[in-house]
């Protein structure tokens, strides 16, 4: 990324009233971060849903571009990675949602390249029956070989990224502060060995506090950037939960850890088994399994001859002939239509036996 492009961001990133969905809305419009700086404000207030009130974040433009030639220095030298939201090399998964990061900073080896990436959240407290099932768990899934996230807080977090490191498997840190520091700071050690196979990420600035937050802010990064969230433990109340409610709002897989009806921390994953939110997960092989990670045998299903599709249906058939198994979101997001479109026209197509459904909310061409 060029440096001028990159401090035009910068300096969009932390205008006041301009998050990352109108950022980008910005973008789009001016064709630049550098053109948005350089609009004039009566063109920018003809923008949709662009008022008096975010435009008054730029009134003073030179004291936000300074502010990012400090950070950009900060960054230069302590060798930190940033990436666009329109680089190729930003996570697939997290590009496709909505409020996801006009800009995030890593450090490490990450290769967000591979498909499988699963995040695992739950309470600080972990008992003693999450610390056994989810030793056994990551035990069982290193054969896939996923990248795993996590957010490096006490309980279910740490004990995720010291299995994943101790099990050679990548893992992945989203802070909910800037590359300054780490917290806790007890966890120098695992942030340390991490960054040899994943590394450390997050979208906030150099001087950031951990404040509570920035904590359910990251969360959209946890769940965005995965294709399935696994809650472990938790009590009727906490942040894994807002975690798995925002993996559900980007159509994502969720699961939980069932426990007893009586237990504190299982409360929080019982309720969301029971009201559906999400799936059942007793082991690795059942995520999987529903993940298609594993091929099921499917019964051969006998394509029609002859069958007529229209425009938008061709469009869709023949996207996934060329392209293979692909989720609702990729679908809509690469041609171009709306998901609640494109989750009529599969269905119409499935009934026309042309395509069908997978596990892991896929679905191929036959």
């Amino acid at each position: 990324m060029k440096t001028q492009n990159l401090i035009y961001l910068l300096a969009l990133q932390q205008t006041t009233g301009i998050g990352d969905v109108f950022a980008k809305k910005l973008i789009k419009h001016c064709g630049s971060a550098e053109a948005v700086f350089k609009e004039k404000t009566d063109n920018l207030l003809k923008i949709d849903g662009i008022g008096l009130k975010k435009i008054k974040g730029f009134s003073n433009k030179k004291l936000l571009l300074d502010k990012a030639e400090i950070e950009l220095k900060f960054i230069e030298k302590k060798k930190i990675q940033v990436l666009s939201f329109m680089d190729n090399d930003y996570p697939e998964r997290l590009k496709h949602s909505i409020d996801s990061p006009i800009l995030i900073f890593q450090k490490g080896k990450i290769e967000f390249k591979q498909q499988r990436i699963i995040s695992i959240v739950g309470t600080r407290n972990i008992t003693n029956y999450g610390k056994s099932f989810l030793v056994k768990f990551i035990a069982e899934i290193k054969k896939y070989n996923p990248l795993i996230v996590s957010g490096l807080a006490y309980g279910v977090d740490i004990l995720t990224h010291q299995l994943a490191i101790e099990n050679n498997l990548q893992t992945v840190a989203v802070l909910a502060h800037g590359l300054d520091r780490v917290y806790p700071s007890r966890h120098q050690t695992e942030a340390l060995k991490m960054q040899e196979n994943g590394g450390l990420l997050t979208d906030f600035w150099s001087g950031t506090k951990p404040e509570r937050a920035n904590f359910v802010k990251r969360n959209r990064i946890v769940a965005g950037i995965s294709q399935a969230t696994i809650v472990i433990e938790s009590a009727s109340k906490g942040g894994s939960l807002i975690t798995a409610d925002i993996a559900n709002s980007y159509n994502r897989d969720v699961f939980a850890l069932p426990g007893r009806v009586t237990d504190l921390y299982s409360k929080g994953c019982n309720n969301l088994i029971k009201t559906n939110k999400a799936s059942l997960l007793q082991s690795a092989k059942d995520l999987a399994y529903l993940l298609n990670w594993e091929e099921a045998k499917m019964k051969p299903i006998q394509k029609q001859l002859f069958v007529e599709l229209n425009a938008n249906e061709n469009i869709i058939y023949n996207y996934l002939l060329k392209e293979g198994k692909q989720s609702l979101d990729l679908i809509a997001l690469h041609n171009n239509l709306p998901i609640f479109k494109v989750s009529s026209l599969l269905l119409t197509l499935e009934l026309k036996g042309v395509v069908r459904p997978l596990h892991g909310k896929l679905f191929e061409a036959i």
